[in-house]
Order: C-alpha cells, then structure tokens, then sequence
C-alpha cells in the first residue's frame, strides 16, 4: 500500500489517529494514561503546537491538533517516541508500541474543526460493547469518562491548561457558559447518530471544501510535481485513476457511462463521488467527465450524502464498488 502523503505546513490542522502494534493496548492502567498525557504536554511546549481535543482509548488515541511552525512529523516522532520508552521502561518491555507511522488527515478548520472535535469525543461510547446501551447511560458514561477532554468543553472548572478551547467554542457562542451548553447540547444529539468522516476525506489525506483542497494543492504540492525523488500525489495518495473508477462503477451498475450520464437516480452521484473521493479528482473535472456544471456535482454529492442514511442497498453498493477500488 503507498504511503500517506504527509502535507505539511505552518498553521495546518490535523486529526490524528496512532494504534498499538498488532491491535495490542498502549495503556495498561490510569499511570501509563497519566504519563501518556504528561509526555503529550512536553511534547506540546517542545514544539510549540495547539491541541484541540484528545481522547486516550485502550488500543489507540485520536488528537485534534494545530501546527504554527508546519513540524507535524517531529512532533509526532517525538510524542511516540517518549511515550513507547517510558511504557517499555514501566513494563520492561522491549520493541515497537505503535502500528507503523500515525495516521494524519490534513483539517480545513473553517468547515470541519467543529465536528471533529465531537467525532474525537464521542469515540468511548462508539465501541462495540457500548451499541446496546440505553441512551442516558451512554450520556451519563461519557461525561464521567476521564480520558479525554470533553470534560472541560462542558464544564469550566474542568477545563485543562494545555487545551485550546476557544476555536472550536467559537462556533457555539463562544468559550462561556452558553457555549459549553451549545456544545454539550450537540454531543448528546450525536450519542445516538453517527459522524460520517469517511465520505469526507479525499485521498485518504484531506478533508475540507472544494477550496481547501484545491488551495492545498495548489500551494503545497504542485511546486514539488517536478522533484524526481518525489512520489507523485496520486501514488502517495492511493488515488486510483478515472478509468478504474468509471469501469467499476459501470459493472456494479450495470450502466454504461452514457447511459450513467443521463441516469435520474442516484448512479451519476454515485461516480461523482467516487471521482472525487477515490480519484481526487476536482468539481470542475467531475463536472466535464459527466457534461455537467461544477455546481451540480456538489449538489448530487450532497444529496448523495442525505440517501445513505437511510438507503441500505445504496450503501451496499457504495461498499462493493470501493471493495473493487
């Protein structure tokens, strides 16, 4: 599989995501979660980097993070790097803790920040020991959980030094007691849904408008696209090309790309997104592959997006066809 594309730059924003080696736990008790948070503190001052929000789960840890001098790689190298030799030491144990290189998904904070933060918050009760637990005992379960920071997003004298609290409270009035209500109102109402990140995130790497992703293509990668040493963004990416994405959805289809070009159901949004998620392609590209303007591609992804919540054969096909990618 390539490897993912670390896009790196001063003031870009990040969701994090770092599992234990083989599925193993990375914490074994509350003093190896207290020294997790310590080193991630340290690790914090050394390189001058703002963190949003966090959660510590028994196999992996999820960090919404912002980077004012672009070092993503040195601060997570650091960060795993500590932590694995104080568990190693605290354990006597020996080798790797982690599963490879973090994970990293590049934020457009303007758009999704927000979200993210809730998606990081809600991870304790979204386990599959927790699905059949009655709501308000999940509610209650997640205020009480002490490994993450929701606590000090929906309470003022919980709140933690080293969390930045004001950006993503802007959003729900601000960092005052109207928006720690706002912003606990909203969790509770996703304990019973689902954040869908998945149809978000381009090329494994980015999630944000149609802008972002252009601007962050334009910027940072387009001037390496030269460099011999550089892998292209498409294999970094795991992109696949127009060709793959329009043959397999033509099979599961049964549709031919003229006949899915004029199709009044969900098909042509189903190529749309695809293009643009598993092709990285842009609207305006998607838009002259269907003979379409740019605003209707945004359009059907959207209405896309609506479709799958409650369409179960839809999100079966959805599945076969990125199976195949």
């Amino acid at each position: 599989m390539a490897r993912q594309l670390r896009i790196q730059y001063p003031g870009a924003v990040y969701h994090i995501t770092c599992r234990g080696n083989a599925r193993q736990n990375i914490y074994q008790d509350n003093k190896d979660r207290k020294g997790f948070l310590e080193i991630l503190q340290e690790s914090q001052n050394i390189y001058s980097i703002k963190i949003f929000s966090y959660v510590l789960m028994s196999n992996h840890y999820h960090l919404l993070i912002e980077t004012p001098k672009g070092n993503i790689s040195d601060y997570m190298r650091h960060l795993n790097i500590r932590y694995t030799s104080h568990y190693n030491r605290r354990h006597k144990k020996v080798g790797h803790l982690f599963q490879g290189r973090f994970k990293s998904v590049l934020v457009d904070k303007d758009t999704y920040l927000t979200m993210l933060s809730r998606y990081i918050h809600l991870n304790p009760v979204k386990v599959k020991s927790m699905r059949r637990m009655p709501y308000e005992e999940k509610k209650k379960y997640l205020r009480k959980y002490k490994w993450s920071s929701l606590s000090g997003y929906i309470s003022k004298r919980k709140r933690q030094d080293f969390i930045d609290y004001d950006l993503v409270l802007e959003e729900y009035g601000g960092n005052n007691q109207e928006g720690r209500k706002a912003y606990s109102f909203m969790i509770g109402m996703d304990i019973s849904g689902d954040i869908d990140l998945k149809s978000k995130i381009v090329g494994r790497s980015i999630m944000g408008s149609d802008d972002f992703i252009e601007k962050v293509l334009d910027r940072h990668l387009k001037k390496d696209s030269d460099s011999r040493e550089q892998p292209s963004f498409r294999e970094l990416q795991g992109l696949k090309t127009k060709e793959e994405i329009i043959r397999v959805v033509e099979e599961e289809t049964g549709k031919g790309l003229e006949e899915i070009k004029k199709a009044k159901g969900m098909d042509r949004a189903i190529l749309m997104d695809l293009l643009y998620r598993a092709g990285g392609l842009r609207g305006t590209e998607i838009g002259s592959v269907l003979e379409v303007d740019y605003s209707t591609v945004s359009q059907r992804r959207a209405k896309l997006r609506d479709r799958l919540k409650k369409d179960i054969k839809l999100l079966h096909l959805i599945d076969r066809i990125e199976k195949r990618l």
